[in-house]
């Protein structure tokens, strides 16, 4: 919920280029690498501000998207524990999950009129999905009363959850499909087509009330982040780099927030040459590496940072680290000023490696959209293990969307004899149609473990 200014301004970052952020310093750097932790909502309080985040969302995304692609009827079905991705996040905070067999209908009767939202239960879903079955009156047979409503507004495209290339527009199981299909008139059978576009479109949109909280959300990762790379947690020497992902873990727990997957936390070490983690013990030297996220206000954070432990009498990590970290956030900038309306994620892929090259950069780029799932819905620009097009990367970038920038650049290190480290870097950002913008700032310096001024 803070504005901040960084160094130097958002379209200044687009305007620069790669070659020129290696030397400078980089923008949009977090302000403190040791943040204070914002003030956590309570349950109740985070239920009021969700709820108004999903009616501003029903109000207006989905409008928006059933006449962009021309949808007059979106049906959604999730059963008792087999969640459909999407009603997930359209069900309000006291309903919770799908009861039983949970149907959701829009309907657009046109003419500029409001889109209709039922639901074929026998209970309102809140205030936002009006209750279209009374078994009573209408017979106990849910599939026939979904035809029903079906036949009664007619609609020329009837959009179901169903698609090969994502999970997210797939939620629609096939015994659902057959009993829904079985129960329509064949001449609506004719008029079914994939949701693909509405259910990505509906995910992957972030609107103005979410992103007011989403920096707060992104600062409690950074705040965690800080606390777990200080001598707060580690003690060189003794503690281990599983006892730091331990820590991180209990830490978002005792916050009252969720972990979307377990962290991870691995040394680069001189000499060896591979990277360290379980059991090993952190020493005086090392560059430590995490990658963590949290799940709070059903937002999640993805980030990844690095630390170097100071040695006896260090005041600063050598200067090669730091130019790793210089060279990763020449990646990123390479990557941001590649963002475009309409660019698929193989093409802003393609456009990003040949800056980052051109300014003499080794780069590995393989960032995904964020939001309602830590991997997002949308268009994912490359994979760690493959550089080229992927079919997940033939989706467009649409504007008000989130992502995590991860990459990284590799750099050999002078000060350990030009051993080459991948300097990996994950930073959560927004892209508004026209510029990208860090959530929360991005790492532009290492922590710096052992530092006095901790």
């Amino acid at each position: 919920m803070r504005k901040f200014i960084y160094g130097l301004s958002a379209a200044a970052i687009l305007a620069a280029s790669p070659a020129l952020a290696q030397d400078a310093e980089p923008a949009q750097g977090e302000a403190s690498l040791s943040p204070e932790t914002p003030e956590i909502l309570t349950l109740r309080e985070r239920a009021e501000v969700e709820d108004a985040w999903l009616a501003e969302r029903l109000d207006t995304i989905v409008p928006e998207l059933m006449r962009e692609n021309e949808i007059d009827m979106w049906v959604l079905v999730a059963r008792e524990y087999l969640e459909d991705p999407v009603v997930a996040t359209m069900l309000n905070a006291t309903s919770l999950r799908a009861r039983r067999r949970t149907i959701l209908v829009f309907s657009d009767p046109g003419n500029g009129e409001p889109v209709e939202r039922l639901t074929v239960s026998r209970y309102d879903l809140g205030d936002f999905f009006k209750s279209a079955w009374t078994p009573e009156e209408d017979g106990h047979d849910q599939w026939a009363r979904l035809a029903d409503i079906v036949a009664e507004r007619d609609p020329q495209k009837i959009a179901l959850n169903i698609s090969p290339v994502s999970a997210f527009a797939d939620g629609l199981t096939a015994s659902q499909y057959s009993d829904l299909t079985e129960a329509l008139d064949p001449e609506y059978r004719d008029r079914i087509v994939s949701g693909f576009d509405l259910a990505i479109g509906w995910l992957e949109t972030r609107i103005p009330a979410e992103m007011d909280y989403y920096d707060d959300i992104v600062r409690v990762a950074h705040s965690i982040i800080g606390e777990a790379f200080s001598t707060k947690v580690i003690t060189p020497g003794e503690t281990t780099t599983d006892d730091v992902v331990w820590w991180t873990r209990q830490k978002i727990s005792d916050l009252g927030l969720d972990a979307w997957f377990h962290n991870s936390v691995h040394i680069f070490r001189e000499g060896e040459e591979e990277e360290l983690m379980g059991d090993a013990v952190i020493e005086k030297g090392d560059l430590l590496w995490i990658d963590f996220g949290i799940v709070y206000m059903g937002l999640n954070t993805d980030t990844q940072h690095l630390a170097y432990v100071l040695k006896d009498g260090e005041t600063d990590a050598p200067e090669g680290l730091k130019a790793g970290l210089r060279a990763s956030n020449g990646v990123q900038d390479a990557l941001t000023s590649s963002f475009k309306t309409g660019r698929s994620g193989n093409e802003i892929l393609a456009i990003a490696r040949e800056k980052a090259i051109e300014a003499g950069l080794e780069p590995s780029i393989y960032s995904h959209p964020i939001g309602f799932h830590g991997h997002g819905a949308g268009p994912s620009i490359g994979f760690w293990d493959n550089q080229g097009p992927t079919d997940k990367g033939e989706y467009r970038l649409r504007p008000n969307t989130a992502f995590s920038i991860e990459l990284y650049a590799k750099k050999a290190v002078p000060e350990w004899d030009g051993q080459e480290i991948t300097f990996r870097t994950e930073e959560d950002a927004f892209f508004d149609g026209e510029k990208v913008t860090y959530i929360d700032g991005r790492q532009t310096r290492l922590h710096l473990i052992g530092d006095p001024a901790e």
